[in-house]
């Protein structure tokens, strides 16, 4: 081996992109307190442990996870879940027996230092690009929207113009009595 390909990192292996689709993650992000959030039945269910493993092993390593990472859901705020997603059953019929927490984009970054099987990795490069994506769309529009916005306000001002043209046209169309004509020509006297 030369001497130069001895400070050269080994060639990273690519994970499998087709294993997950973006579009598969970016239906499970969801805008909660303002934030762009993932369920932790949601992760859980793509790392391929149970919730409540995941939530046990986030549970150890509490100081990794602050506010701005992971929060829990109040009542209120499943209620608002399951009519929007069509979530699991009601309690007492063997669903859920906890409130859920949700991920930010840096609390899913954080599970890779908890879950360390290759799978979550390949999850978490996934579900990050899932979270560019959707911040790279949001951009686009929010550029569209001022453009829109810009446009409407360009419409509005001719608007004004365009309708005092239209008034005097209606008014020229009134029915009315036809205007007094002046007669052409010399008077004679009578």
């Amino acid at each position: 081996m030369n001497p130069d390909e001895q400070h050269m990192p080994k060639k990273l292996a690519q994970p499998d992109q087709k294993a997950i689709p973006l579009k598969q993650i970016q239906n499970r992000i969801y805008l909660i307190r303002g934030h762009k959030v993932m369920l932790d039945t949601d992760l859980a269910q793509l790392y391929g442990v149970e919730t409540f493993n995941l939530n046990k092993a986030v549970k150890r390593n509490a100081g990794r996870f602050p506010v701005d990472f992971m929060f829990q859901l109040t009542k209120e705020e499943i209620g608002r879940l399951k009519f929007q997603i069509g979530m699991s059953k009601p309690a007492g019929r063997g669903g859920r027996r906890t409130l859920p927490y949700t991920f930010t984009e840096q609390g899913v970054a954080m599970l890779s230092s908890v879950l360390r099987s290759k799978r979550a990795v390949m999850v978490n490069i996934a579900i990050i690009r899932a979270f560019v994506q959707l911040r790279e769309m949001l951009a686009t529009h929010k550029d569209l929207a001022r453009k829109l916005e810009e446009l409407e306000k360009t419409l509005v001002k001719h608007d004004k113009q365009i309708k005092s043209v239209f008034r005097a046209i209606h008014e020229l169309l009134k029915p009315g009595a036809p205007p007094k004509r002046r007669q052409i020509g010399f008077e004679g006297k009578k």
